[in-house]
């Protein structure tokens, strides 16, 4: 079969690989419909993030299961299913908990060893804990906002959680790439009053403003700090949304959030050293977050786009084929596309 897989630095590749196949009775092979490009996989392609050459990548996919395991229960040959970025088992005490991505047994698409989504098919571990089915007569048109539920929706609506958004919160969302876009859509679901949306694209900014952002701010640094206070009557925001992970993403997060108030932080850490806490503490501000468990808040979110109440699916701006990735990773990292779908 096809897959993906990253030899270094901008060099992306198409190539073949073993068949996905069932390995033990618990897994399930996918044949993938639908995978996406995430912003998380350009720390890989710029080099920041270390892959062993040939790696595979990519880990947003839904697909139709093609093959199931003796012990697989919850899934049958000829379903739907949308797969988070973790697998887990289901059954641990962290499952349990809802912390799916802390599964003793879980791990992530495109690690070592394991198949990634951007390819025809992948092997599932512990399909019973992992994969959530939908209905098998879903429109076609729906999958791009299906395929949000495998990552960025549920970490936009994992950060906004961590920070504490429900009716009546006044919210700022660090950052205008898929995650933060989707932040302002799941504040906006938990009933945030106002929604301030931090970035200086204006087709982002449109998207926004689509999602529910009652107001853009497109300064930068010391200057974005002092717009949003400005909006806020100078005392900044009770809730802020932190989805990039940069040195300059969390001070302007700092920056902007009120005294008292918590940043829900999900935007994976890189070029950033340790937190002020001398600040944290001087000003009790609260902080949580983390990798985002999608497969627990994933049953919620799907009724909600299956009912038409929230549509994610402009995040997605471009769409290429599987033999035209690399170009998605291009566009992505030039910032000409938001994000990519990619069709096998």
């Amino acid at each position: 079969m096809r897959a993906t897989t990253i030899h270094g630095p901008g060099d992306i590749r198409v190539e073949q690989v073993p068949d996905a196949a069932v390995r033990l009775p618990t897994d399930a092979v996918v044949r993938v419909e639908l995978a996406c490009i995430c912003g998380s996989d350009l720390w890989a392609y710029r080099g920041v993030a270390k892959r062993a050459v040939g790696q595979r990548i990519g880990h947003e996919f839904l697909g139709e299961v093609v093959e199931i395991g003796a012990e697989v229960t919850s899934v049958r040959v000829g379903d739907r299913v949308i797969a988070p970025f973790v697998w887990s088992d289901g059954t641990c005490a962290y499952c349990a908990a809802g912390l799916q991505t802390s599964c003793v047994d879980g791990g992530f698409w495109g690690s070592n060893g394991s198949d990634g989504g951007q390819g025809e098919a992948v092997r599932v571990p512990h399909a019973d804990g992992t994969l959530v089915p939908f209905a098998a007569d879903v429109d076609e048109a729906a999958l791009p906002g299906l395929l949000t539920l495998s990552d960025v929706l549920g970490t936009g609506h994992h950060a906004a959680r961590a920070a504490g958004v429900g009716p009546g919160s006044v919210v700022a969302v660090v950052g205008d790439g898929a995650v933060g876009l989707c932040g302002v859509l799941a504040a906006k679901r938990l009933g945030a009053e106002r929604i301030i949306s931090l970035g200086r694209h204006e087709d982002r900014a449109a998207i926004a403003k689509k999602f529910g952002a009652t107001d853009q701010v497109a300064e930068r640094g010391e200057a974005a700090v002092a717009r949003v206070r400005e909006l806020t009557g100078g005392l900044g925001a009770p809730a802020v949304l932190e989805c990039v992970g940069t040195e300059q993403s969390w001070q302007t997060a700092m920056g902007i959030a009120r005294d008292g108030g918590r940043i829900g932080y999900v935007g994976v850490p890189h070029e950033m050293p340790g937190l002020p806490l001398g600040d944290l503490f001087g000003r009790n501000i609260s902080v949580a977050g983390g990798v985002a468990p999608v497969r627990a808040y994933l049953p919620e979110l799907l009724a909600d786009v299956l009912a038409g109440t929230i549509d994610p699916s402009p995040v997605f701006d471009r769409t290429v084929g599987l033999d035209q990735v690399a170009d998605g990773y291009v566009a992505m990292d030039e910032r000409t596309a938001l994000k990519v779908i990619v069709r096998p």
